[in-house]
């Protein structure tokens, strides 16, 4: 992981904790004075923000590690392992919000003071719209799996604020009672469709998942440039936080040297990661016409051919 990848993803994370201390003591004074059912399942999910904003922290630090003896290829999955574990995390709030909200409903209780969960709220929407800003920059730059899913839950975050404010005005204002819970429960339903939404991408790095066909296809497409590149086979690709992997087999001239080879495959090398930065590429070099037989099939040889046909 380069620096500056390193240095993005610490300070989206520090940006998080910082964000979920100052909603936490908000809305635990709005949740104490208001007893929203609504307010308490936002002041939960701040709370669990927190935890899961130190624990992306803690992830992303160690991700950004260099390799080491014990681990070769780095450690990009702690960021995986950050996001799964916030994963836990929005589905235990998502639960604890669903119970409180049918008790609620059983209960016909009535929240107070709506004045101030709503001030509360349109607060933490502020924060929350500029969090999220911000680590859309750093994701779009750094592709962070652990950064991905904090921004996919301070996404619910905006739903889950809003819909308090809309909850309380009902319930005070419009005189609908029971509209507090029913918008609780909304809210826990939609953080656990959150929680899926982020399990995706890190069970996919831990899973080593094939990149996007269509970033495959661009990653051959660059590699056929190279006239004495015969052909392309057994391509396989994976993830591991911010940092990709790429291996694959090429068909060269039988009669080039060694060292002659060698030069085509520094330049290929070369080029492909000037096109996919941040990327760990690993090249076999096979005679032309003797093709070694993939564990894993891969049409990529007829690929090429067509590639260059079509240029042609």
């Amino acid at each position: 992981m380069s620096d500056d990848t390193a240095r993005l993803t610490r300070n989206a994370a520090l940006a998080s904790v910082s964000a979920a201390l100052l909603l936490g003591v908000l809305k635990g004074y709005a949740a104490w004075a208001t007893g929203s059912v609504a307010m308490l399942g936002s002041l939960a999910d701040s709370v669990l923000d927190l935890v899961a904003s130190l624990v992306t922290l803690f992830g992303v630090w160690v991700a950004a590690q260099p390799a080491d003896e014990d681990h070769r290829f780095g450690h990009g999955k702690a960021e995986s392992l950050a996001a799964l574990f916030q994963v836990a995390v929005i589905t235990v709030s998502a639960v604890a919000i669903l119970v409180q909200a049918v008790q609620r409903l059983s209960s016909g209780e009535v929240s107070a003071n709506a004045e101030y969960g709503i001030a509360v709220s349109g607060i933490a929407i502020l924060v929350t719209l500029a969090l999220t800003s911000y680590q859309r920059f750093v994701i779009a730059r750094t592709r962070s799996v652990a950064i991905g899913a904090d921004n996919v839950h301070y996404q619910s975050d905006l739903l889950l604020n809003a819909a308090v404010i809309v909850a309380l005005a009902l319930e005070h204002y419009a005189g609908l009672a029971g509209a507090d819970p029913v918008f609780g429960v909304a809210i826990a339903l939609w953080l656990l469709f959150g929680a899926w939404r982020a399990s995706i991408a890190a069970i996919d790095q831990l899973m080593d998942k094939e990149w996007p066909e269509d970033k495959r296809m661009r990653f051959v497409e660059i590699a056929s440039r190279h006239p004495e590149l015969k052909n392309l086979h057994d391509l396989r690709t994976r993830s591991s936080g911010a940092h990709d992997f790429v291996q694959f087999h090429i068909g060269m001239d039988p009669m080039m040297t060694v060292a002659q080879s060698h030069d085509v495959v520094e330049r290929l090398e070369a080029e492909l990661r000037d096109e996919f930065p941040g990327t760990e590429i690993l090249i076999h070099v096979d005679p032309e016409g003797q093709v070694d037989q993939p564990d894993n099939p891969m049409a990529e040889a007829d690929l090429i051919e067509q590639l260059k046909e079509d240029r042609e």
